[in-house]
């Protein structure tokens, strides 16, 4: 299977499943990740999801060997492999559930996306992050938008210009992931932060996950007004 699902108590683990690909995301890949992430979020049985990748690498980007087929004379097959990339590197954080990925090796291109498309990170000592699509005549269009939003213009721009590789200490320092441990660790690591969020009253977390990510891109007036709407609904969460 290309995708390996397991649930442990309210946290389902989702492992990208193509380790002699470094985990590239291939259609089917793609589409699976898409549907395990909605069949998660609409499970009440699960609280939280950790998402990683089999093997030596968390995910090596989009896989070059179907690009042979998107071409401007298969536009139906473009539009459908853009529309269903776009959505998977937003879909982690529209979920009501919060997602943590266990990132170790390579993380590049749309699996450099994939890795900070989540609500937290977890990056092994080893990590490699970043985007190297120039190299190959490529542009990291559907990825740029969040990179952009993550990190500053001039590293950003730096990164997709260059194809510069980040090191998991300076991904760190700049914000892109909230804990490096041993390679070996990223798991446990992440599912120690998965355990407490399954802890934690769903539906209040749920909505300051959706809280959080509405007042990032409204002015301070709007959100403070969609704040003072959540804390009267949260009135209604107390056990």
């Amino acid at each position: 299977m290309i995708l390996l699902t397991e649930d442990r108590d309210r946290v389902r683990i989702l492992t990208l499943n193509r380790p002699d690909k470094l985990n590239a995301l291939d259609t089917a890949l793609t589409r699976a990740l898409r549907d395990a992430l909605d069949d998660a979020d609409h499970d009440p049985g699960v609280r939280a999801v950790v998402l990683t990748g089999n093997g030596r690498g968390f995910c090596a980007g989009a896989d070059l060997s179907e690009f042979s087929a998107l071409t401007p004379e298969q536009p139906d097959a473009v539009l459908e492999r853009a529309a269903l990339t776009a959505g998977l590197q937003t879909r982690m954080q529209r979920m009501g559930t919060p997602v943590v990925t266990a990132v170790r090796g390579a993380a590049v291109g749309g699996g450099a996306g994939l890795a900070i498309g989540a609500d937290m990170v977890v990056a092994g000592a080893d990590l490699r992050f970043g985007y190297p699509e120039l190299r190959h005549s490529l542009v990291p269009a559907l990825v740029m938008t969040g990179l952009v939003r993550h990190l500053g213009r001039k590293l950003a721009f730096e990164l997709i210009s260059t194809g510069r590789l980040l090191t998991a200490a300076e991904a760190s320092e700049h914000g892109l992931v909230n804990r490096v441990v041993e390679a070996e660790n990223v798991l446990s690591a992440a599912l120690e932060i998965a355990a407490g969020w399954a802890a934690v009253e769903p539906r209040a977390l749920s909505a300051a996950k959706d809280l959080f990510y509405r007042v990032a891109d409204l002015p301070t007036d709007a959100a403070v007004r969609a704040g003072q709407d959540v804390n009267a609904l949260m009135r209604g969460f107390r056990r």
